[in-house]
């Protein structure tokens, strides 16, 4: 692995570990076994690695779910299929942890990976779901964008209450309860 990736995955796990503030160039270093010269001929600085990380962990979200939600089968059977996915639940999402950090939030540079993974998400969903309402699968009253939007809170919601109660549990309980409110919008 050339310097430049494992600068970025340590990143990826020290700021998904202590956020953005709390992981400092030098623990970079030390965690990718690169030196300071090496850091900066790659990035600029810490924001510029931290963007790159953050792009990373994105981009690996998107494929993952991806892969899901592309899956063969119906439109119930590919969001029941993403919800159910396994996850670390009391790790939380790689990808949502980082819109609860204040320094990343405040930065634009930052936050817009973040954004843009759940942006793509929402639309994805959003289109599975009409996909589904052309199938006759689900109702045409429906607002797929609504549904979209509650199935991704929900999932970091999920995370949410499974960090809270230290209990997977409190994860499968609300995305169980999304996929039954997806089942009971069928027809």
């Amino acid at each position: 692995m050339q310097a430049r990736e494992r600068l970025v995955r340590s990143m990826q796990e020290l700021m998904g570990e202590r956020g953005y503030v709390a992981t400092s160039p030098k623990a970079i270093q030390v965690h990718a076994g690169a030196g300071q010269g090496s850091m900066y001929h790659h990035f600029s600085g810490k924001a510029d690695l931290a963007r790159a990380a953050l792009t990373g962990t994105a981009e690996d979200m998107q494929a993952a779910a991806e892969q899901l939600l592309s899956a063969p089968g119906t439109a119930l059977e590919r969001l029941t299929g993403y919800l159910r996915r396994e996850r670390d639940a009391l790790r939380g999402c790689p990808v949502g942890r980082h819109a609860l950090d204040p320094e990343v939030v405040a930065d634009v540079a930052l936050r817009e990976p973040v954004a843009a993974t759940f942006r793509w998400l929402r639309e994805r969903i959003a289109g599975i779901v009409a996909e589904g309402q052309a199938a006759g699968e689900f109702p045409a009253t429906l607002d797929p964008e609504a549904i979209a939007a509650a199935v991704v809170a929900t999932v970091q919601g999920g995370y949410v209450l499974a960090r809270a109660a230290s209990d997977p549990a409190a994860f499968t309980a609300a995305t169980e309860g999304a996929v039954q409110m997806l089942t009971g919008l069928g027809r």
